[in-house]
């Protein structure tokens, strides 16, 4: 029963914030890594941030000083911070997970979250 569980997406202006969590359960979330990825209409799905299990990041470079990933081993919950958004990051944002220890393991997604990012 892994379930990944987003929320907080929503509409903003350019330049505002908004701030998704993704809450997993059914998984060993301190032993998986936790990524959001993010699709535009007529656009393949893109790698946004990804963190490991002892706070590694990485980031793509169209979000990097902008966005920020985090997350609560405590709560298993995964953030994203999103600052200066513009009309380009609207797109549906999916949380995914996998095991840190066997990346041949089942990754799970969420059910994703729209960003609007409009004037």
């Amino acid at each position: 029963q892994v379930q990944l569980v987003e929320s907080g997406g929503g509409s903003v202006q350019p330049g505002g914030s908004l701030r998704l969590s993704c809450e997993a359960s059914g998984i060993t979330f301190s032993r998986s890594v936790m990524s959001w990825y993010r699709q535009a209409p007529g656009k393949q799905r893109e790698l946004v941030a990804s963190i490991f299990s002892g706070g590694l990041t990485h980031y793509a470079d169209s979000v990097k000083g902008r966005f920020t990933i985090s997350r609560d081993n405590v709560e298993n919950t995964v953030y994203l911070q999103m600052n200066s958004l513009k009309p380009e990051d609207t797109a549906v944002y999916y949380c995914r997970t996998r095991s840190e220890i066997n990346p041949l393991a089942t990754e799970y997604w969420g059910q994703g979250t729209q960003v609007t990012v409009s004037s």
